[in-house]
């Protein structure tokens, strides 16, 4: 293994680790949640939940399995947001305060509040001529291909990143502050770009965006075409084949998820499940 793979590995790897140690809180204020002890504590002195015999063990589990797995997304996503931007810096040598991105929101009768995506590619700090060229050829084409004002193509200069593992949800309030996000975006003349690692994102969601003018890049790889593909993008654009890095290390990707998932869907290690 290189030093690079072992380095990204251990970036998309390390918030997931963190589902392992999930406890679930019902409700309670105890910040790292509940033991299965505490819980059988909790519910068998609620004289209800007693009568039910919701106080076993299983519910216990029920509960770790059902809020672990939503944190094995939420942390899969949070790991795929770290290796993009550490992928914009190896590969493209920008810096740290290049690769981010945020804009603030004023309101009269509100505290400002400050909004960031997850990545962001200027082209005026790429150093290398190729690079930029490259980056600047696909931003055009990305543009057009969505329709957007001929003028405003012209004035692009980056492009910034909402990155996913996937995008099924139907939550209208998060998909209308994304389309803010887009008109913030052009403001500031970058093309906007949701980036999806899977194949999961919801069809009607993929319209909405695209007629309101963002680059979607999903997880195919049945597509050459480097506008809708992520993987395509990322190897023919960016100039890392992250789906090479990904097949060549399935088996502890695989390895490591299916670890989390049986700590999720067990008992707490070393606890009387009787």
């Amino acid at each position: 293994m290189t030093e690079r793979d072992a380095s990204y590995l251990s970036v998309l790897l390390e918030p997931i680790e963190v589902c392992a140690r999930y406890r679930p809180k019902f409700g309670q204020p105890k910040r790292e949640g509940l033991s299965l002890p505490e819980f059988r504590t909790l519910y068998g002195s609620d004289p209800f939940y007693a009568w039910l015999g919701l106080d076993t063990p299983l519910m216990y589990a029920a509960h770790k399995a059902a809020g672990g797995i939503t944190s094995v997304y939420r942390q899969i996503g949070i790991g795929c947001e770290r290796l993009f931007r550490q992928i914009l810096l190896d590969t493209l040598e920008l810096q740290d305060e290049d690769v981010v991105w945020s804009y603030t929101i004023t309101n009269p009768d509100l505290s400002p509040r400050r909004l960031s995506l997850d990545g962001r590619i200027p082209l005026d700090r790429i150093p290398r001529t190729a690079d930029r060229q490259r980056i600047h050829d696909w931003i055009i084409e990305a543009a057009t291909t969505l329709e957007v004002d001929p003028k405003l193509v012209k004035s692009l200069s980056g492009a910034v990143f909402e990155v996913r593992q996937g995008y099924k949800s139907k939550d209208s309030k998060r998909q209308n502050a994304d389309i803010a996000n887009a008109a913030a975006a052009y403001t500031q003349c970058y093309l906007p770009c949701v980036l999806v690692l899977s194949q999961q994102m919801d069809t009607d969601m993929l319209s909405r965006y695209r007629a309101n003018r963002w680059c979607v890049l999903t997880g195919t790889v049945a597509t050459s075409d480097a506008t809708s593909s992520t993987y395509h993008f990322m190897r023919d654009i960016v100039g890392y084949d992250i789906a090479a890095f990904f097949t060549r290390h399935q088996t502890t990707l695989r390895s490591q998820i299916s670890r989390v998932l049986e700590s999720l869907l067990s008992h707490e290690p070393g606890v009387d499940a009787q």
